[in-house]
């Protein structure tokens, strides 16, 4: 996902402007960037996902396994009478009872940048929707990508432009996080109906390099996300399988039942 500037700069045919090169240069370096930054959203969204859709669906096993390693404990305790194992016994217990915090108290409506896009939602009169996968559809990145390269903000030259666009990648990119097929269409007609930009005017060369400094910091700020993302146990989890996260989530659920089954049958064991 490297950004260049200087793959594909040639002058247009008799454009002998000294700005020419540099221009065309800037229009390369910001389509590379626009490409990656919707690489790194796609992933960011996946992560979000992934994470909510585990708590979600997992959150219940991963409890009901605690429950039963506090009453297993609980029971070797009562058989043995042993000082240890009644000490493990209370600590397995407290396990499962913590004391809440904020988040826990709020039911998800807090999470690591505040509120969470659900509780936004509510909150702005939006409807409420999580996503019911980890990766949106074949049809929902398409038509994500379309309208990222289209719409980006960094297409834009004058600042009205600029925040008319960020507002507009902001709905694009909240329908991409739940999977929205029928919005991203709705939108798609949208932004092909809406105003058509002023033509742009040529940039003098400071301006185009400053373009070019800029583009290069956005850049170094979204290697630093990228890397963030990869780097958690999230991201980590689903470097697992690149392919198809969604299966993923199924094979954990697997695996956890099969752990509650056998530590039910460890219980009724001891409680015979």
């Amino acid at each position: 996902m490297d950004v260049s500037v200087d793959q594909g700069v040639n002058e247009g045919p008799g454009d002998e402007r000294p700005e020419a090169r540099l221009e065309q240069a800037v229009r390369v370096a910001e389509q590379a960037l626009i490409e990656f930054e919707i690489a790194v959203e796609t992933f960011r969204v996946e992560v979000e996902n992934f994470s909510r859709l585990h708590h979600q669906r997992l959150g219940p096993m991963y409890a009901r396994l605690d429950e039963l390693d506090a009453r297993i404990a609980e029971a070797r305790a009562a058989r043995s009478g042993d000082p240890e194992d009644l000490r493990l016994a209370q600590e397995a217990r407290a396990a499962v009872m913590p004391m809440p915090g904020v988040e826990e108290l709020f039911h998800d409506w807090i999470d690591s940048d505040g509120l969470s896009p659900e509780a936004a939602a509510m909150l702005t009169d939006r409807p409420v929707q999580s996503p019911k996968r980890v990766r949106p559809g074949e049809e929902a990145r398409r038509l994500y990508r379309e309208l990222a390269r289209k719409a980006h903000p960094d297409l834009a030259r004058e600042e009205e432009e600029r925040k008319r666009r960020e507002e507009f990648i902001t709905r694009v990119n909240a329908a991409y996080a739940r999977g929205d097929e029928a919005l991203l269409r709705e939108l798609s007609a949208e932004w092909e109906a809406g105003p058509v930009p002023a033509e742009e005017r040529l940039s003098e060369s400071e301006e185009l390099y400053a373009r070019l400094e800029w583009l290069a910091e956005r850049k170094d700020m979204l290697s630093a996300l990228a890397r963030e993302l990869e780097d958690s146990a999230i991201g980590a989890m689903l470097r697992m399988a690149p392919d198809d996260p969604d299966r993923l989530l199924e094979e954990i659920a697997e695996q956890l039942l099969a752990q509650v089954s056998e530590r039910e049958a460890q219980l009724a064991g001891l409680v015979e």
